[in-house]
């Protein structure tokens, strides 16, 4: 029975944030004691689904930005004609753990102006670092007998890197993937301050008129989102990890 309950407790915790974002209604007795001199217990300025797909995508596209230029990074780094550029790389994917993420934003509005592209700047430069330092100690951190088997069957460099290296540094780039995600679904509220429409819309709202119901709300569905998505990554990693074992074994 015990081995079924965090199973469980991850099944209710997807029936209750889709139907909390699908109907949130439903939860306005929960949330009116939250509320003060009559003010709404709901987010009523948009849909709560809308925002909260919104916010998804937002996420999706910087850390699929995130992971290809972090992952070409460490191959190049992990080449002996790009060895030299390793401490560069690393600078450079530090830039965006330096700056905090509202400077980046107040950085890139006058470049690009308000919306969704300075969010995505500022994700894409904050998920760099896991992702590339995961990539990193995956593809040099290799069993050195498999390394030697690919090359005495004959693989070319492409060969070795796209049928062994990046196969089985698969599981700990997943894992850096994974913490960039979950950085990211937190970071991307203050995308609202710029206008960019996410689930910070919600918080800022709460935070505007003195609602906490508001600001609960956003967080939560924020908070619910990072959990799932961790665990969701966190078991492909796993399965990843089991497969490339198996077949190395």
């Amino acid at each position: 029975m015990k081995a079924w309950l965090p199973s469980l407790l991850r099944l209710l915790l997807v029936v209750l944030l889709v139907a909390f974002v699908t109907n949130p209604g439903w939860f306005q007795p929960l949330l009116k004691p939250l509320t003060e001199n009559g003010a709404p217990a709901i987010y009523n300025q948009g849909s709560l689904l809308t925002l909260t797909f919104l916010h998804l995508r937002t996420v999706l596209i910087a850390t699929v930005a995130a992971t290809i230029v972090a992952v070409a990074l460490a191959i190049l780094v992990t080449r002996p004609a790009g060895a030299e550029f390793l401490p560069l790389s690393r600078s450079l994917v530090n830039i965006g753990q330096t700056f905090p993420p509202v400077a980046v934003l107040a950085l890139a509005v006058p470049a690009v102006g308000f919306g969704e592209k300075p969010t995505l700047i500022a994700l894409f430069l904050y998920g760099l670092l896991p992702i590339f330092e995961n990539a990193l100690t995956g593809l040099t951190t290799l069993p050195a007998n498999v390394m030697e088997a690919a090359r005495g069957a004959g693989m070319t460099g492409w060969q070795r890197l796209l049928k062994v290296e990046l196969p089985l540094s698969a599981p700990i780039i997943l894992g850096g993937i994974r913490l960039s995600v979950v950085i990211s679904l937190a970071t991307a509220t203050i995308g609202s301050t710029v206008a960019a429409k996410t689930l910070g819309e919600v918080i800022i709202a709460g935070l505007l008129s003195n609602n906490l119901a508001f600001v609960l709300q956003g967080g939560l569905i924020v908070a619910a989102l990072a959990v799932l998505i961790y665990d969701g990554l966190s078991a492909i990693e796993r399965y990843t990890a089991r497969r490339m074992g198996q077949e190395t074994a």
